[in-house]
């Protein structure tokens, strides 16, 4: 009986030990995962972040294409303006 019970208890403890050997097995498996999810979330979280500073840069660069058309149509309207003041000079020296 005694050499049944020794049998017994080296089995339970070979059991118990395959027992935590497997959870610390699912424990890393579930570190491993998180981690890896983790660095997923940060990259699509990089992306986000570098397309709404193009988006942002895009509008900037739109906005400063329209002050650039607005200055260019301001100056003409300056050149215009001083060429018909020439002119009007011309006139009254004749």
């Amino acid at each position: 009986m005694s050499t049944l019970s020794t049998f017994s208890e080296k089995d339970q403890h070979y059991y118990q030990y395959q027992a935590r050997q497997e959870y610390l097995r699912e424990q890393r498996t579930i570190q491993s995962e998180l981690e890896l999810a983790n660095k997923r979330e940060e990259a699509a979280n990089k992306r986000e972040e570098a397309a709404i500073k193009r988006e942002a840069l895009a509008l900037y660069e739109k906005k400063v294409a329209e002050q650039e058309k607005t200055v260019a149509e301001q100056e003409k309207n300056l050149a215009l303006a001083e060429i018909e003041r020439l002119k009007t000079l011309l006139a009254q020296k004749d």
